[in-house]
């Protein structure tokens, strides 16, 4: 078994065996229950339920509701900018889409048209190409 928590388990208990030769069945190990660590964090645990401290959830159910409003509003209030800025704007956010995506496949398709441009002089480029290298050395 891998070890828990970083601490590696204690090796099994040999086979029992029984009369007739066979190994006896028993229980299998359980490497939980024999931690150190698991057992001081569940002890923890315990502890902090007993006494009524959350750890898990810090927050308070109000402080946990404020925030659900406030990202709401939040929301309603990008969504109110957002419309109002295409208020005057005849087109449907279908077209607007379809616009947008046009405009990025004409510059990628510009970008890669200036990348993949063969180079006048394949002399000047082979020695601007060396030229780095051999200040570098």
């Amino acid at each position: 078994m891998a070890p828990v928590l970083g601490v590696p388990p204690p090796p099994p208990p040999a086979p029992h065996m029984g009369p007739d030769g066979l190994i006896l069945p028993r229980k299998p190990y359980n490497p939980c229950l024999t931690s150190t660590n698991h057992k001081d964090l569940h002890r923890e645990l315990l502890f902090n339920q007993k006494i009524g401290k959350s750890v898990l959830n810090q927050k308070s159910e109000l402080q946990r509701a404020l925030e659900k409003q406030r990202e709401a509003a939040s929301r309603r209030e990008a969504e109110r900018i957002r419309e109002e800025s295409y208020k005057d704007d005849p087109r449907t956010a279908l077209q607007r889409a379809i616009e947008q995506r046009a405009r990025h496949i004409q510059l990628t398709q510009e970008q890669s048209r200036a990348t993949t441009e063969p180079p006048s002089n394949l002399l000047i480029t082979a020695r601007a190409k060396l030229r780095p290298r051999t200040e570098s050395q």
